[in-house]
């Protein structure tokens, strides 16, 4: 199964032990699944964690760490272009699941209008508690 992680789902699991977005990391550790990312959102991701809020709450090597391990898997290089949503800053995720043929799109963020969308292409567009329930099956 390929999968996409928005990067707040990848920021929430550095932060919150025990909470979805953790089962979903770990679960991807363990190898049962797939995680496609870009260099667009490594950028994001490296990006955001120099923001003073995430800097006081993320431990600067627990963000390296993530970045190497995510440099380790499948990285997309060419993105299509053109591709609307509500936040200009989550375009690439959709770009990036297209791009990847992915099966699921994780993210939290309501504000971009992507969990409404439900789908994007063949990609499924998912919460974490539903990625973990219905999917990895490892919440009851």
């Amino acid at each position: 199964m390929r999968v996409v992680l928005d990067s707040n789902i990848l920021f929430s699991a550095l932060i919150s032990p025990h909470s979805p977005p953790h089962l979903i990391f770990e679960a991807w550790r363990e190898g049962r699944f797939e995680l496609i990312t870009c260099q667009q959102q490594l950028d994001e991701i490296r990006r955001a964690s120099r923001s003073p809020k995430l800097q006081r709450i993320l431990q600067g090597h627990r963000v390296g760490t993530l970045l190497n391990q995510l440099q380790q898997g499948p990285l997309i290089d060419r993105l299509p272009a053109g591709i609307q949503v509500n936040d200009p800053d989550d375009a690439f995720l959709l770009s990036l699941s297209a791009a990847a043929e992915a099966d699921v799109l994780v993210t939290g963020d309501r504000r971009a209008g992507l969990l409404q969308m439900g789908h994007y292409g063949r990609t499924r567009i998912v919460a974490p508690i539903f990625f973990c329930r219905e999917i990895l099956r490892i919440l009851t």
